[in-house]
């Protein structure tokens, strides 16, 4: 069963937390990075990306930027923009996106629950940002920003976290800068604490990491450095915890996550379309957008027209969780098979969009000339991705999008 528990947060101030607070880390470069801190001393990229405090020429990875990262940590804490909580609690977290509210449990997540295999996992990672994060960490001495988790609905957490946001105000409660909603409870009272943790404890067996796979390898990683390296080690030490916010699997929402492709692999047009037939129906040609309904459809975009493909049966195995995906099968049938992209992950003929940014993004990338050929596609299931961590599988790169994207500085999670 999944071990969670309360801890005694880092946190801003109710008038600086709209200012202090931001998008993770890795969702910007270091320009954006430095455009979105623009006038704003207290933002808490000062920290994530201090490399926006350094000159322009400076290796994001050296030694100076980690130095700017702890300064400015160390300065955030001196100056009063991060208080220390007395009291160890849970916090609830809820973002409100296009009318809709998901509501989180912010926790200590157990290191040990991510080695044993109960936190689960749907990505691989790459240890190159892992050990990028894992030094961020350890400097640091803390989880600066949190992991998106989701776990099985239980009702009784449901209704404590209702009951507690209908009867208390938020600490914390703004609208950002990108429209969405962020709301923040510091749950008090010892009682509720601990029915929270207990129920984690009894209802809850295993949790998922929905998004932010390599900072939650680095935090484990790290909180197992420290004990191999602490000869007293008891098992109790706050660096065997790590920041996550845990939301209920029913409450959220995955975006689809496209692809751009910069050519058709030497086929010309009506060649490509040839083959595309071979494994899809096309149903549909028009100047207007046309989105996919539903599971094993999809939307294509080349020279000015959309056109809509539904795989045909028998070229995809809906009993495989991994073969059922339609990032499979577009892969399988379409970008290897047709137009010779081998490895998602390496090729730099393929460009991947986040459906947050809409199918608009795909034809102007595709209109400009920078890109042949798009896909868009209907989004992963919260259930399909739960089939593919519960059964040890790995998605392919860039399956899922979720938004909104927590905010990193609500609270922060220290390891000593």
């Amino acid at each position: 069963m999944a071990i969670v528990k309360p801890f005694k947060g880092l946190r801003p101030p109710q008038d600086i937390a709209n200012t202090l607070a931001c998008l993770p880390y890795d969702v910007m470069n270091r320009e954006e990075a430095a455009k979105m801190a623009e006038g704003k001393p207290e933002s808490l990229l000062h920290i994530t990306r201090s490399e926006i405090d350094c000159t322009a020429d400076t290796d994001i990875h050296s030694q100076e930027v980690y130095d700017k990262s702890i300064h400015n940590f160390q300065m955030f804490q001196e100056k009063g923009w991060l208080f220390q909580e007395r009291e160890a609690r849970f916090y609830i977290y809820a973002q409100t996106m296009e009318g809709r509210t998901q509501y989180g449990i912010v926790a200590a997540a157990s290191v040990d629950d991510y080695l044993n295999g109960v936190i689960k996992k749907h990505e691989l990672t790459r240890s190159e940002k892992e050990k990028d994060r894992m030094i961020h960490v350890s400097m640091n001495n803390a989880n600066i920003e949190p992991v998106f988790f989701t776990y099985p609905n239980v009702k009784e957490i449901d209704d404590i976290v209702e009951d507690y946001v209908k009867n208390n105000d938020p600490e914390y409660d703004f609208t950002a800068e990108d429209g969405f909603g962020h709301h923040f409870w510091v749950v008090r009272g010892e009682n509720i604490n601990q029915q929270i943790e207990e129920l984690f404890a009894t209802k809850v067996p295993a949790t998922y990491v929905a998004d932010g796979h390599h900072r939650t390898a680095a935090a484990a990683l790290v909180g197992k450095e420290k004990r191999e390296k602490n000869p007293n080690h008891t098992g109790n030490e706050e660096y065997n915890f790590f920041l996550a916010v845990h939301f209920p699997d029913t409450q959220l929402k995955i975006i689809d996550y496209n692809r751009v492709v910069k050519d058709l692999n030497g086929l010309t047009k009506g060649d490509f379309l040839s083959r595309l037939k071979v494994s899809f129906e096309i149903s549909e040609i028009s100047e207007e957008i046309i989105k996919p309904n539903e599971l094993h459809e999809f939307s294509m975009y080349i020279d000015n027209k959309w056109y809509r493909l539904k795989a045909k049966a028998g070229t995809f195995n809906d009993n495989d969780p991994i073969g059922v995906l339609d990032v499979t099968i577009l892969s399988d049938l379409v970008l290897d098979d047709i137009l010779g992209i081998k490895d998602l992950r390496t090729d730099k003929r393929i460009d991947f969009v986040g459906g947050i940014r809409g199918l608009g993004e795909l034809s102007k990338r595709v209109d400009s000339g920078e890109m042949k050929v798009a896909f868009a596609m209907y989004p992963v299931s919260m259930q399909q991705l739960i089939d593919i961590a519960d059964t040890g599988n790995i998605m392919p790169p860039k399956t899922t999008w979720f938004e909104p994207k927590l905010r990193s500085g609500l609270v922060i999670h220290k390891l000593d």
